[in-house]
């Protein structure tokens, strides 16, 4: 999960109030089950210690769900009487009590918002490509790519003399202009904006010659899909499974690769490595409270490995109003110049580190071998 969209919550100071709600109305009484729950978010956030300003600003926002109940979840976070961030869950939360904290709860969204990655479709064909932002509760129309008009296109017969070549010809350059006009495009919308994967779909030789003028860097994260059309009215089915298996192969991969230069780059359990003995590539990595907690304060935190329910996870750190102000011992804060720490959540100090400095958090599922107790870091460079 990339961190960005929680910049917002560590911009102002808590107290926080953290909500995770379900929004399944599958039943007849899913009306009255809803406001239970409502009722229980208001009841937890009062015994807390909630403001009153700030729990209103909650059940107001709650009170204005879509009744289609999709997606299935919701997560808000609100402070000082307004809501800061309201995101959709891609699974529904179980059992997360509301809570009041000096920071935003935030280390159940990466479990719940589900790792799909944001993926750019693109409908190719010899006029150009529409182009679609997709994620796992979106879909956006971002417009065009079209290449320059010829007068050759149309009805007309070519004539079987001399001039052919030349008529092919200018038909051939054409086209080649246009894939070069979306491949552009394509680069430009990836480096541009929050996208970690491309589909190109439509006219097989025209994706193809698409996916040839694409830089090596965007090729990486390029697949094609052989089931989708420009043409209006054409069925998706096809196509949205093919762009499903995409983004799932998209987030195993990842997952993989984080925890093989995790592995080859780690020390012994919550040390670090002074030298590396091998080559190890861009970056070292942190395996343990210390080590990790070390790593996020320097900002050399690439991507943060997370089991879900680890015992790591969920230990007291102190802080202090600094996106880099975290500790394992209070005198460590202080010693940073932190008049008055106060404790948290070990994932959520470390998340906040996390996004400041541009990082990602992937989920380990249980059985896997991640990092000792359940917390680790592959790095930007070697400690």
């Amino acid at each position: 999960m990339e961190l960005g969209f929680l910049k917002p919550l560590f911009a102002r100071p808590g107290p926080w109030a953290s909500v995770y709600i379900e929004t399944t109305r599958a039943t007849e009484d899913a009306q009255k089950v809803q406001q239970l729950r409502e009722r229980a978010v208001a009841s937890q956030l009062i015994e807390a210690g909630a403001d009153a300003y700030t729990v209103r600003a909650v059940m107001d926002k709650l009170a204005h769900e879509p009744v289609s109940g999709a997606p299935p979840g919701r997560a808000l976070f609100a402070a000082g009487a307004e809501v800061v961030l309201d995101t959709p869950l891609s699974v529904p939360p179980a059992g997360i009590p509301a809570t009041w904290s000096i920071l935003p709860h935030v280390a159940p969204l990466a479990d719940l918002r589900g790792d799909r990655p944001a993926c750019l479709v693109a409908y190719i064909d010899r006029m150009g490509a529409d182009l679609e932002l997709r994620d796992a509760h979106h879909r956006e129309a971002l417009g065009q790519a079209n290449g320059k008009e010829w007068q050759g296109r149309g009805h007309r017969s070519i004539p079987a003399d001399r001039y052919e070549w030349h008529y092919r010809n200018k038909v051939e350059n054409s086209w080649n202009e246009t894939a070069d006009i979306i491949a552009r495009e394509l680069a430009r919308r990836l480096s541009e904006s929050n996208t970690e994967l491309i589909v190109l779909t439509g006219d097989p030789r025209e994706r193809r010659a698409v996916f040839n003028r694409l830089p090596e860097r965007v090729q990486a994260v390029t697949v094609e899909a052989g089931n989708g059309s420009r043409s209006p009215g054409a069925s998706t089915s096809l196509l949205d499974r093919q762009i499903a298996e995409a983004c799932e192969k998209f987030a195993r991969d990842r997952l993989e690769s984080a925890l093989d230069r995790f592995r080859v780059g780690r020390g012994r359990p919550g040390e670090h490595r002074e030298t590396a003995a091998v080559d190890t590539g861009p970056g070292e990595a942190a395996e343990g409270m210390p080590a990790v907690v070390d790593a996020v304060r320097k900002h050399q935190v690439a991507t943060l490995l997370l089991t879900p329910d680890a015992a790591d996870a969920g230990r007291e750190v102190w802080i202090g109003p600094g996106v880099d102000q975290v500790a394992v011992q209070r005198g460590q804060a202080q010693a940073m110049g932190v008049a008055k720490p106060e404790r948290a959540r070990a994932d959520d100090a470390l998340l906040r580190s996390a996004a400041a400095s541009g990082g990602e958090v992937l989920m380990v599922p249980e059985g896997m071998h991640g990092p000792a107790g359940g917390l680790g870091a592959v790095l930007r460079w070697s400690m």
